[in-house]
């Protein structure tokens, strides 16, 4: 939908932005061999897969598919089993769609700009020298050739032969960059074709569907937090004598030490019985004790 496109802009916006902050203030090559592919290759791929690992948790399917239980009493059938498998399938490939487009993000712009490529493959460039220091070991070979990224390092006769290394692995990077761009918007242009072709829906039908799980989340999330605020509310009630909010209000109730005590505290989910839980200390107070107890009748007019 029109909202997963939009998200997907401005996660990738916002990656781009980021890496270009990220190259500019902290992206330092070391020119030091063996130290350079490693270096370059950490700032490649630990963003990227930090990014996909983000991704993932900040995806509420994700933790569907996570917390999702089949109910004991439900009969398991082979033809539930297959269902329920092809529908992870479906819920995980669209998971890992929308957690790769930062990540995928981040390696197309890094190899399109160049740096940490150039950094991490620099002394692995098979070139000579055009004449320049022919008799040199291979080990003083990488040993220059890893010094290519920081330009205030080459003596001054190799200044062409680092020109000509740098142009080399600049388009290098910037092909490899194009090409995975081009790879993945080939991939999503099928997969969605693909999903299209074997859909059970006509195109109009799959735009109704699609409203009507838009609208349904909304109304759930709307009546979710409306029924959690009124059952938090009969308890706190119980516990002040008031309901927040209201109007001309005649008394109020005095809590125990005891009491204070009671709700105060760290808590978890508590299991009450088969099908009930007790969400917090206020609550299983609440569910447990009466509400007696001194109360103080507040005057209207102060």
């Amino acid at each position: 939908g029109k909202e997963v496109v939009i998200a997907n802009a401005v996660i990738a916006i916002l990656t781009i932005g980021g890496q270009q902050l990220f190259s500019f203030f902290t992206f330092s090559c070391p020119c030091h061999v063996g130290q350079n592919l490693i270096y370059g290759l950490a700032f490649l791929g630990v963003p990227a897969l930090i990014l996909l690992i983000v991704g993932y948790a900040l995806n509420n399917q994700t933790w569907r598919l996570v917390m999702g239980k089949r109910p004991h009493f439900e009969r398991v059938t082979s033809s539930n089993r297959l269902l329920k498998c092809k529908l992870i399938c479906f819920v995980l490939c669209s998971i890992t769609g929308r957690a790769l487009v930062a990540p995928v993000t981040w390696l197309a712009v890094t190899l399109i700009n160049g740096s940490y490529y150039i950094c991490a493959v620099s002394e692995y460039v098979p070139v000579y020298y055009y004449g320049a220091a022919p008799n040199v070991t291979a080990s003083e070979r990488s040993r220059i050739l890893a010094t290519f990224p920081c330009s205030q390092l080459v003596p001054p006769e190799l200044t062409r032969a680092r020109d000509e290394v740098i142009l080399l692995l600049r388009y290098q990077s910037q092909v490899a960059g194009w090409l995975l761009i081009a790879v993945v918007v080939i991939t999503v242009f099928l997969s969605y074709c693909l999903a299209s072709c074997f859909s059970p829906l006509s195109f109009l039908h799959f735009r109704y569907w699609t409203s009507y799980v838009h609208n349904e989340q909304e109304l759930f999330d709307e009546a979710t937090e409306q029924h959690a605020r009124l059952y938090a509310m009969q308890h706190v009630k119980k516990f002040f004598g008031f309901v927040p909010g209201s109007e001309n209000v005649k008394e109020i109730r005095i809590p125990s030490l005891r009491e204070w005590q009671a709700i105060s505290g760290l808590a978890f989910l508590k299991r009450v019985d088969e099908e009930h839980y007790d969400y917090s200390l206020l609550h299983d107070w609440a569910l447990k004790e009466r509400a007696s107890g001194k109360y103080l009748r507040i005057d209207e007019d102060p």
